[in-house]
């Protein structure tokens, strides 16, 4: 392995005579199979020995995160000496170290990951929404996210905090925890929504008085009482326009682009579409919807499937072992997480002004658009994997070219 890395013999013998010499050679070589080229194998090597030294590995135990970023900073003091821009380099040093250190003694297991503390009141709430509500787990990610920032503003524990709690002290924590933020009137309704459900949970396990979650009022939401905000669909065009050439990173997203415009999917849907859900032959595709959960079938439409084509043949890393369909382009290869950043940044090159850039604009785009074209609600909704209706039909409140063919309609002389 250092033969081929490394030309100088001084360099092979620092290396060959270096601690962990069989723990090394086998993380390069995991690093050769994920697809990292010789250059960057080189200077993981090169950084093994810097691990070693101030982590001081070679004496075989666990290691802490807290002493790994101990070590980051020694060395990211040591290293920056020679540099005019001390504070970039300062960091760039520390958060480098860091990360290559988790890589390699997650490798090995030698790291010691903190568990975060739960309180088991929350636990036995989550088993409560996925075993005898049914929940969907991004449902329930979304409810303990609510809950772990909540309650990250209590000082007590939860017990103590159940103790404690009237309807006026829950009303000055909602006020130190909203007023003062950046939040939306729905985003508030859903807060106090989510919270509301799990005291009425801790009710029923005695935890805290009764009446407690009836106290907590929320200021009034009426039914589509906003819009969608959707970008046209010639600035659709215009985003589409910005993947064609052969660039790997277009041919990418194009198909990512394709899939969120004309199917309408979410981006959980887009994450983890596999192979197994594409059906060459019979030319269709099965989405599994995040919030319904059962399988559906659509037509694999034929702009869809060649951008799907071209992205497996020619771009996908053929070394991968992952089922899902879109990667990353970089070594370790693994499934894409981050489409929001994507969607983002194109839309920011075009220089339009909509309301949200995210990617459930463009599912937004696909219900409009739907719309606009005739098609029913009923169709929409299986199309955008809506359980209800209600849901679907705030979208014919934008279909204004429609409504004024109807006032534009011949009465037949009738006023």
């Amino acid at each position: 392995m250092f033969n081929q890395l490394f030309q100088c013999p001084k360099a092979r013998r620092l290396h060959l005579s270096a601690p962990l010499l069989e723990e090394r050679i086998r993380y390069l070589i995991y690093l050769s199979e994920q697809g990292f080229k010789p250059l960057k194998i080189r200077d993981f090597a090169s950084c093994q020995l810097r691990l070693i030294k101030h982590l001081r590995l070679e004496e075989n135990k666990m290691v802490t995160y807290k002493e790994i970023t101990s070590a980051a900073n020694r060395w990211a003091l040591y290293s920056m000496r020679h540099y005019c821009h001390r504070n970039a380099r300062y960091l760039s040093c520390k958060e480098g170290f860091i990360r290559r250190a988790m890589q390699w003694l997650r490798f090995l297991n030698r790291v010691e990951i903190p568990i975060e503390s739960i309180p088991t009141q929350i636990v036995e709430f989550t088993d409560y929404m996925r075993n005898e509500r049914g929940l969907s787990e991004n449902t329930i990610y979304n409810y303990r996210a609510i809950l772990r920032i909540f309650f990250s503003k209590i000082k007590e524990n939860l017990s103590q905090f159940f103790a404690l709690l009237t309807p006026n002290y829950l009303d000055k924590i909602l006020i130190l925890k909203f007023h003062d933020g950046i939040y939306s009137r729905r985003t508030i309704k859903r807060y106090a929504s989510v919270l509301r459900t799990f005291l009425r949970y801790a009710e029923s396990h005695g935890w805290c008085q009764f009446g407690i979650a009836d106290s907590i009022k929320t200021h009034r939401s009426y039914t589509h009482q906003t819009l969608p905000s959707s970008p046209s669909w010639d600035d659709i065009q215009l985003l589409l326009k910005t993947t064609e050439g052969n660039d790997p990173k277009n041919i990418r997203d194009r198909a990512i682009l394709l899939l969120l415009v004309v199917y309408g999917l979410r981006i959980s849907e887009v994450k983890q579409l596999r192979f197994e859900a594409m059906d060459w032959e019979n030319e269709t595709i099965q989405i599994i919807h995040s919030k319904r959960g059962p399988i559906q079938q659509f037509p694999l439409v034929e702009g869809v499937g060649q951008a799907l084509i071209r992205y497996i043949k020619e771009v996908r890393p053929k070394s991968s072992s992952y089922s899902e369909i879109f990667l990353t382009f970089n070594a370790p290869y693994r499934p894409l997480k981050n489409l929001y950043n994507m969607v983002f940044y194109r839309w920011g090159e075009l220089n339009v002004a909509n309301k949200h850039y995210g990617p459930h604009s463009l599912r937004h785009a696909c219900a409009t658009r739907l719309i606009n074209q005739g098609m029913s609600l009923k169709t929409i909704a299986d199309q955008l994997g809506h359980r209800s209706l209600d849901s679907t039909s705030i979208y014919a409140k934008v279909d204004l070219t429609r409504l004024r063919e109807v006032a534009n309609f011949d009465m037949g002389g009738l006023s």
